[in-house]
């Protein structure tokens, strides 16, 4: 199946070196729990970077971009449990972003990903982002070695809350593309391939793409953990 709402929260960060078991732990059986009950959120995906780049890729699905701005979320955000506060000051580098799901083809998670930073030429978001979601991502969703293509754009600026205090502040993210696939090498050619530099260039994004290759860590539904 496609992404499993109409919209998602995105981050990519590090976590200080020698924290990183402890954050796993943390960030499954816990938060992720904690984040599936708020309503409207759907399922939640941790992905691990296999080499370079952020450590973390962290994809929320949700209903619609309000559940990202809902009392119920900020409550969260604005009252972080004692584990969270023991974890949350050792995020570094964070990218976040509330975004709204413009594309979606195949299935939403799979082994391998390869997530694409990408930002429009100046007066081409729009040729861009329809190229991308109605051409290339339902024709990369069906390539041997891949499953699935997303699209997100940036929806909403992220609120100011406790925990981003707390984080040190998080950086905007504008754009995101996530091919997932069950063949790591298939998921790795799409970097000098059809997500390469060039071919995107071509159909209306600047230069300075950011890619990187994940593989699937954790993932649960809120249906799993609650019923």
């Amino acid at each position: 199946m496609a992404l499993s709402g109409n919209a998602a929260l995105a981050m990519l960060f590090d976590i200080e070196s020698g924290y990183e078991t402890e954050h796993d732990h943390w960030h499954t059986h816990e938060h992720f729990g904690e984040r599936l009950g708020i309503p409207g959120f759907r399922r939640a995906v941790r992905w691990t970077a296999m080499d370079g780049g952020p450590r973390y890729f962290m994809l929320y699905e949700v209903a619609d971009v309000a559940t990202l701005t809902s009392p119920a979320y900020l409550e969260r955000l604005n009252n972080p449990s004692p584990w969270t506060r023991s974890v949350m000051p050792y995020y570094r580098n964070m990218v976040r972003g509330l975004m709204r799901v413009v594309g979606s083809a195949g299935a939403g998670v799979a082994g391998f990903a390869l997530v694409v930073r990408v930002t429009p030429a100046q007066g081409r978001a729009a040729e861009l982002d329809e190229w991308l979601a109605t051409r290339l991502l339902p024709q990369l969703a069906m390539q041997p070695g891949l499953s699935g293509a997303h699209l997100l754009t940036s929806a909403a600026p992220a609120p100011k809350t406790r925990e981003q205090e707390m984080r040190g502040g998080d950086l905007p993210l504008d754009r995101v593309l996530v091919a997932v696939g069950y063949d790591e090498a298939a998921v790795r050619s799409l970097a000098g391939d059809a997500l390469g530099e060039v071919a995107l260039a071509a159909h209306g994004a600047s230069h300075g793409r950011i890619a990187h290759p994940y593989r699937l860590a954790a993932t649960a539904t809120a249906a799993e953990l609650h019923g």
